[in-house]
C-alpha cells in the first residue's frame, strides 16, 4: 500500500470527548439521526435482474444498521430502467418496488437507523446497463461517448429530459410511500446530474447548457418536481462534486466545475428554503476517480474483473490492454496515486468546510456531510468540532468494520491490522463478485488458505440468513 499523509488533529481531546461529538444526534429539517456517521452509497449486485430487490440486500443494509450507523444512504437506485448503472441493483422505477423498500426500511428502523434512498440515473456512465440498454444511453453532452470507458451516448432531447425529471419525482414519491426517511439525488461522480452540471462535460447550446445557471436547470427542475410530488416536509439531500477534476486522466479535457461555481449552484438549489435540506460533498467527475474513492488501484484484481467492461465501452478494450500490461499497469497506478495526492482520510474536508460556511450564511438549518475515507475518531470529531462538516459518510471502512460506530465509542478506531487499507479491492471485485472486503491482510489465519477461507466466509455472509429457512 502507498504511504499516505494524515493531518494531526488536536490531541488534547480524549476518546470520550471525540465519541461525544460523533454520537451527538444530528437534526435535519425533517428527520433526526442518532449520530453523525452515515453509511455512504454502496452496495453489491445483490438483486433480481428486473430491478426487484433481493434478500441479500436486506441482509447487507442490516449489517450497517446493527453496527450502529446513524443513517444509511442506499446505493444508487435507478429511477428508470434506461438509467441503470449496473444490473441487479434494486430500482424504484415502478410502484411494484414499494413493498420491497418498505421491508428494507422497517428492518433498518428496528436498529434506530435512518434510511435515505439515493435516486440516480446513469446517463453516459452506464457501466453494465443490461440487454435492454445496448443502444446509446442519454447524456447532457453532444459528444458520442464518455472519455474513460467510451460508453456510447446521445444528448437528451427535451422530451427525454421531461421524462427523466418526472421519473425522479415519482421515485421520491415511492420512497415516501415506502416509509423511508428521505432521498438523496446523486449529483456527483459522473452520473447524469453531474453531466448536466459540469462545465467540463455539458456542451449544450440550449437552455440546459452554457453558464452555471443553465447547467443547473435540469437538477433544479428535478428538485421542484420532487417537492411537487412529496411536499416540503420530506428530507431531500444532494450529493455534489465540490470540484469536478474532470481533466484527471486526459489533461486536454476541460477541468469542469470549480469550487466557486459549486458554491453558486449550492445556493441556487436551496431554492429559498424549498429545495435541498442537506448536501453530501464529494469530488470527481467520473467513477472511479483518484479522489473517489481515494486510495490504491489494485491492478491485478482490476485486470481480472475489468474484462466485463470491454463489451460496454469503445475505450474499455484499450484500458484493459493497459491494465493487463506489466509496464502499463505500473505506470497507470503511479499516475492514479499522483493524481489522488497523499491525503486520503478527510480528502474532501476543505471543500466541505467552504461549502458549509457558505450554506450557513444562507440557511443554518441546511446540513453538510462529507465523504472521504473516514475511520478514526479524532479525525471525524475534529472535522465536526471545527465546523468543516455536520456529519461524515463512510463506505469502505464500514465494509471492513461494519461496527465502526461502536468501535469509535471506546477507541480512536479499529486495531491497526483491522483498519481499512484503502486498497479498493472491494470496488473492482464488485464488477463480478459480491461486494465485501477482499484485503487478505485483514483476516486471521497463519496461511494463505486460512486467510482466504476467512475472507470468503465474511464476503458471503451477506447471504445469511437465506431467503427461505
Amino acid at each position: 500500500m502507498e504511504t499516505v499523509a494524515t493531518l494531526s488533529p488536536d490531541q488534547s481531546y480524549s476518546v470520550e470527548d471525540n465519541a461525544a461529538i460523533i454520537h451527538d444526534p444530528i437534526r435535519f429539517r425533517h428527520v433526526e439521526a442518532k449520530n453523525r456517521i452515515f453509511r455512504s452509497n454502496l452496495s453489491g449486485m445483490f438483486d433480481d435482474y428486473n430491478g426487484q430487490g433481493g434478500n441479500a440486500r436486506v441482509n447487507w443494509e442490516n449489517k450497517f444498521a446493527k453496527g450502529g450507523a446513524g443513517g444509511i444512504i442506499s446505493s444508487y437506485t435507478p429511477v428508470m430502467n434506461s438509467g441503470r448503472i449496473l444490473t441487479r441493483y434494486a430500482m424504484i422505477d415502478d410502484d411494484d418496488k414499494i413493498p420491497f423498500w418498505r421491508h428494507v426500511g422497517r428492518n433498518v428502523h428496528e436498529h434506530d437507523c435512518r434510511f435515505f434512498m439515493q435516486l440516480s440515473h446513469s446517463g453516459r456512465q452506464q457501466d453494465l446497463g443490461g440487454v435492454e440498454n445496448v443502444y446509446r444511453t442519454v447524456a447532457s453532452s453532444t459528444d458520442k461517448k464518455d472519455y474513460f470507458h467510451g460508453i456510447l451516448c446521445h444528448a437528451a432531447d427535451k422530451s427525454e429530459i421531461r421524462e427523466i425529471v418526472e421519473a425522479f419525482g415519482q421515485g421520491a414519491r415511492r420512497a415516501r410511500e415506502a416509509g423511508l426517511d428521505g432521498v438523496e439525488l446523486h449529483g456527483a461522480n459522473g452520473y447524469l446530474i453531474t453531466q448536466f452540471l459540469s462545465s467540463g462535460i455539458n456542451d449544450r447550446e440550449d437552455e440546459y447548457g452554457g453558464n452555471w445557471e443553465n447547467r443547473s436547470r435540469f437538477v433544479l427542475e428535478i428538485i421542484r418536481e420532487i417537492r411537487r410530488q412529496v411536499g416540503t416536509d420530506f428530507h431531500l439531500q444532494m450529493k455534489i462534486n465540490a470540484e469536478d477534476h474532470n481533466s484527471w486522466l486526459y489533461p486536454w479535457q476541460k477541468p469542469g466545475n470549480t469550487l466557486d461555481e459549486t458554491l453558486k449552484i449550492v445556493g441556487l438549489l436551496m431554492d429559498d428554503g424549498k429545495g435541498v435540506d442537506a448536501f453530501h460533498i464529494s469530488a470527481g467527475s467520473t467513477f472511479p476517480h483518484p479522489m473517489n474513492p481515494p486510495g490504491d488501484l489494485p491492478m491485478r484484481e482490476l485486470t481480472r474483473w475489468y474484462d466485463g467492461m470491454i463489451s460496454q465501452g469503445v475505450r474499455a478494450g484499450m484500458n484493459y490492454r493497459i491494465f493487463s500490461n506489466r509496464i502499463g499497469a505500473f505506470l497507470f497506478r503511479r499516475y492514479w496515486i499522483w493524481r489522488r495526492g497523499r491525503k486520503i482520510e478527510g480528502i474532501n474536508e476543505d471543500y466541505s468546510a467552504a461549502i458549509r460556511k457558505f450554506v450557513q450564511t444562507i440557511d443554518p438549518t441546511v446540513k453538510v456531510m462529507v465523504t472521504g475515507g473516514w475511520q478514526h475518531g479524532d479525525r471525524i470529531a475534529s472535522a465536526i468540532r471545527e465546523g468543516r462538516a455536520d456529519a461524515v459518510s463512510i463506505g469502505r471502512p464500514l465494509i471492513a468494520n461494519n461496527n465502526l460506530p461502536e468501535i469509535l465509542k471506546k477507541s480512536n478506531g479499529p486495531a491497526r491490522r483491522k483498519e481499512c487499507t484503502y486498497c479498493n479491492k472491494c470496488l473492482v471485485n464488485d464488477l463480478e463478485n459480491p461486494l465485501g472486503c477482499y484485503e487478505l491482510s485483514r483476516y486471521d489465519g497463519d496461511t494463505f488458505e486460512e486467510k482466504y477461507d476467512e475472507m470468503i466466509k465474511e464476503v458471503m455472509s451477506v447471504y445469511t440468513p437465506p431467503t427461505f429457512v
